[in-house]
């Protein structure tokens, strides 16, 4: 059996492999599909619909976070892979090949996974209150060689103000360090570089030929690389990113109703989602809604649907034929139109926005936060800022890097919703003899399209694949 590697291009288009020559002339003599992408379009719901080739009905994941009704407590970014519930592609391979093993890096659910090769993002959190940037290996001892011959791994050009290349270059060198080691039979590289730039500027801005052209030379030097193994390469994405200008404050409508409930946490304002009797959890372009109390519900979906820039409420009924209804998610869920996007913020007046608000913190905001891609402008001398703060956490006190806006028309691209045309959808770029391909391609599918690519011995005039 050849060996294989995907690569998955976040945020890659159509469109954009047009600007990226070199991508270009690999993708020229290869199959282009379009992709249909799962609702929601984004990171954890995208994955986990191509690892399993189920609905989210089915492996549970509704979105990049939900709402636990037991906990009472929004889970944004979890990393265990046992909340995917179906089989991984990895899983069924192994059952067929022998010998087979799989190299997952910087997938998400990438924890305590059944691949045999596992590299993810995991801080520690010391008792006193610190967070060291690290990551978290299977087998353990691949943390430390890694480290060693790579250096740490960039964790503040992986997300945040600072997001960049670095870390994209960091992960592909990651997948020559195991090719050189273990030689997996299957290699999934997540390469997350677009993503950055297309949510701060949006896709039509001129600067994003910039970071097309870095990400262009290290996917040429990658492919390359290995080609070189003999290793056959697909390239995927999970959605594309469109322009934006309108921000929706959808908790801070249902505050208005009365619905949201407030502590005061040392004079700031925290949301207590377990005595709210309606919130919402924010995720891009969607947004799920949750009603502690039900009789509600109705009056919920009647206001939301009335907002400028909320193209459509979807109810359990419209859930379930979209394939999305699952225990985990809302029981209405918003869809915002094209141009429009869902912050989490529930505060009224930005000076009792709690302290969190203000700093790159993925796991307490009640939904996603693309503003923690950026610096607030109204900061003089951010670098002496950021500097002041490194001093006193190396000194040991406890201290914020309070640096994040609270101005959400700074965002210019978001994704979530399913886009009307292929110019805003994945796509994946697989050899052209694998035959027997649709040039429109939902999701679901994705998984057999990987399994026939993986089980091809080579690609030449393969018509191995099923739906």
């Amino acid at each position: 059996m050849k060996r294989k590697a995907v690569l998955n291009v976040v945020g890659l288009t159509a469109g954009l492999v047009q600007r990226m020559p070199r991508l270009r002339e690999f993708a020229s003599s290869r199959h282009v599909l379009s992709i249909v992408p799962a609702f929601p379009a984004v990171t954890c719901t995208a994955q986990s619909t191509y690892l399993t080739g189920l609905n989210p009905s089915d492996h549970g994941i509704v979105g990049n976070g939900w709402y636990d009704r037991e906990s009472a407590e929004v889970q944004f970014w979890k990393q265990s892979n046992r909340l995917v519930h179906g089989r991984k592609l990895w899983e069924e391979l192994r059952e067929i090949v022998p010998g087979f093993t799989c190299a997952k890096l910087f997938w998400w659910y990438n924890m305590y996974s059944t691949a045999d090769y596992s590299i993810t993002p995991r801080p520690m959190y010391p008792a006193d209150g610190r967070k060291i940037f690290d990551i978290h290996t299977a087998p353990l001892d691949i943390r430390f060689a890694i480290k060693k011959d790579l250096g740490d791994f960039p964790f503040r050009s992986f997300w945040g103000p600072g997001a960049g290349i670095s870390s994209s270059q960091w992960i592909a060198d990651s997948a020559k360090w195991i090719e050189e080691r273990y030689r997996p039979t299957l290699s999934l590289v997540y390469l997350p570089h677009l993503d950055y730039n297309l949510q701060r500027l949006g896709p039509s801005n001129p600067a994003i030929a910039g970071d097309l052209e870095a990400l262009d030379q290290l996917l040429c030097d990658l492919i390359a690389y290995l080609q070189q193994r003999d290793i056959d390469v697909v390239v995927l994405s999970e959605y594309g990113i469109s322009d934006v200008d309108r921000p929706i404050h959808i908790n801070r409508i249902l505050r208005e109703q009365g619905w949201i409930a407030i502590k005061d946490e040392l004079g700031l304002e925290m949301i207590d989602c377990g005595a709210s009797k309606v919130f919402a959890v924010a995720d891009h372009q969607i947004a799920h809604v949750y009603a502690n109390d039900a009789a509600l519900l109705t009056a919920a979906r009647e206001i939301l649907a009335s907002q400028p820039g909320v193209q459509s409420v979807l109810g359990r009924d419209e859930q379930a034929a979209l394939g999305i209804a699952h225990e985990r998610g809302g029981d209405l869920v918003v869809v915002a139109d094209r141009r429009s996007w869902f912050t989490y913020y529930y505060w009224l007046d930005s000076a009792v926005a709690p302290d969190f608000a203000r700093t790159v913190d993925i796991h307490r905001k009640i939904g996603y936060d693309p503003a923690e891609l950026f610096i607030d402008s109204a900061i003089k001398f951010p670098p002496a800022r950021i500097a002041t703060f490194l001093l006193k956490k190396k000194l040991g006190f406890r201290t914020l890097l309070d640096v994040i806006p609270l101005d959400a028309t700074l965002v210019k691209g978001s994704h979530g919703r399913v886009p009307e045309t292929a110019e805003d959808r994945p796509l994946l770029i697989i050899d052209r003899q694998l035959n027997g391909i649709p040039d429109e391609l939902p999701a679901q599918q994705v998984y057999g399209v990987l399994r026939a690519f993986s089980l091809a011995h080579n690609m030449t005039h393969q018509s191995v694949w099923s739906e």
